[in-house]
């Protein structure tokens, strides 16, 4: 996003709005803006784990497909449609476990800054429980082994501190919140 003079604020551009009723609205609004600010700070997305996924993905439907017109029919091709089941719930379930040990509440992988010292990125990961207001974002460091990983920063604040009453997202606020955290986090690093 471009920014309007100031360093680090979003340019004045058509305001971005949620309903404000609908909580997976507010948060995906939010969500989209942290990738903003977070990509105007110099870090680029990771977009590994993503590729992955779609890669696992590409092959769970190569096998629907292939089990779908295979050229024998049913009596004849039972051990492969056997073979084929087996292999689309094996692939199914790689995908569920990637989604939970590695994905969690991440909306946002990062490769380290360019021409920066460090040797990881960031995990951005956001979380809306359901029947609440209070937003929480975590930034942490995508390599914990890595010598320049830093301890997570997070911060919690209710949702109605950005948005309007008629739904319109206080970008200029969200995105001083958001580079504090990024702040801190770096100079947590610098600390150590």
């Amino acid at each position: 996003m471009a920014s309007d003079g100031a360093a680090g604020t979003p340019a004045k551009v058509t305001p971005k709005k949620a309903n404000l009723l609908d909580p997976h609205s507010i948060k995906h609004l939010l969500d989209e803006t942290i990738s903003d600010v977070v990509k105007s700070k110099g870090y680029t997305e990771d977009t590994r784990l993503g590729n992955l996924k779609l890669g696992i993905g590409a092959a769970v439907i190569a096998v629907a497909l292939l089990a779908q017109f295979y050229p024998k029919k049913f009596p004849q091709n039972r051990e492969f449609l056997l073979g084929c089941i087996a292999t689309y719930v094996a692939l199914n379930v790689v995908l569920l476990i990637l989604s939970y040990t590695k994905e969690k509440d991440a909306i946002l992988f990062t490769h380290p800054p360019a021409g920066s010292f460090n040797s990881t990125g960031l995990i951005i990961s956001s979380k809306l429980p359901r029947f609440s207001d209070m937003y929480t974002l975590t930034i942490d460091s995508a390599d914990l082994q890595s010598i320049s990983a830093n301890k997570p920063v997070r911060f919690s604040k209710s949702v109605t501190k950005w948005f309007t009453k008629e739904g319109v997202l206080v970008e200029g606020l969200f995105w001083k919140d958001v580079e504090k955290l990024i702040d801190d986090y770096n100079s947590e690093r610098k600390s150590k």
